[in-house]
């Protein structure tokens, strides 16, 4: 789809990282439709000027309630608490209602994914790319199972599966508050793979404005650094002017095991989609939102 042919785009779950996708595809001139569960994000949208309905993916209520003209859908949902049940509703139900919805919409010919590269379980610092094993907890495999349902179906549009490594960005700051604190969940020696909110949204953005000769599939979208978590987090420590603080080891709560070491490699969407990040390392990337 060509910026400016008169094609909206429908972002759901538009939270955290669809708010970006959102705004970025606004000033490119398209139109935006949105939807999330969350009263105060939609206030938000809506003062932007993106007409958006509020509520949960899975059901099926808001099917009738978004307009027509949509040739793109992007799918942006969170798990947003719950544990695995909640896993369960956002991706795999909620992938369910949309393509329920999809199918009654022959005019889509797109539908981009944000899935995540906690589906790779390799270890000992292994280069990941889309050809890498995949599997591992349960978690895992309900983010596998969502992409299954997308890349499954047979209607009439592409499907593109964006893997995400680690989402950081303004208000997205988990280490650098851990950091402060002095004490950092993990290990040191992990390899931390990281995407900038900014670079994600703008790997969307080329997965929709993709040529139509651009079929769609897997594609990993990770930063350069392959940094370990010691590196990072001394990085910031010195930025911020503070001790490197210690590491208790433990991961945090929505990890199945300890942390796999490995480095994603996002050749592909560099060399089909066009796609570079303006921040190839964690230090471009923090420096662009933390005070010196």
């Amino acid at each position: 789809m060509e910026a400016g042919s008169g094609g909206g785009v429908f972002i759901v779950g538009c939270g955290y990282l669809g708010q970006a996708v959102a705004l970025r595809l606004r000033a490119r001139g398209m139109p935006v439709t949105a939807l999330t569960r969350n009263p105060a994000t939609a206030a938000g949208l809506e003062a932007a000027g993106i007409p958006t309905t509020i509520a949960e993916l899975s059901a099926e209520a808001w099917h009738p309630r978004v307009p027509d003209g949509i040739s793109a859908v992007v799918n942006c949902v969170s798990a947003g608490g719950g544990g695995l049940e909640g896993y369960r509703r956002s991706y795999v139900a909620g992938m369910q209602s949309l393509l329920q919805w999809v199918r009654a919409r022959p005019g889509i010919r797109t539908v981009v994914y944000t899935g995540s590269t906690s589906v790779y379980p390799g270890s000992g610092g292994a280069a990941i790319d889309e050809t890498a094993p995949v599997g591992g907890g349960e978690r895992p495999q309900l983010l596998l199972e969502a992409e299954r349902l997308l890349l499954g179906e047979s209607g009439g549009f592409r499907a593109f599966v964006l893997r995400l490594a680690g989402l950081y960005g303004p208000e997205r700051d988990h280490l650098v508050r851990q950091v402060r604190a002095g004490a950092v969940s993990g290990r040191p020696d992990v390899h931390l793979n990281l995407i900038h909110r900014d670079d994600a949204a703008a790997a969307v953005e080329a997965a929709i404005l993709a040529p139509p000769e651009v079929s769609g599939g897997i594609f990993n979208i990770a930063d350069e650094g392959a940094a370990r978590r010691g590196e990072v987090v001394a990085w910031l420590a010195a930025r911020m002017g503070l001790p490197s603080p210690g590491f208790t080891g433990e991961e945090g709560p929505r990890r199945e095991g300890p942390a796999p070491d490995r480095i994603i490699r996002s050749a592909r969407a560099r060399e089909v989609l066009g796609w570079r990040p303006t921040y190839p390392d964690f230090r471009s990337g923090y420096a662009a939102f933390m005070s010196p």
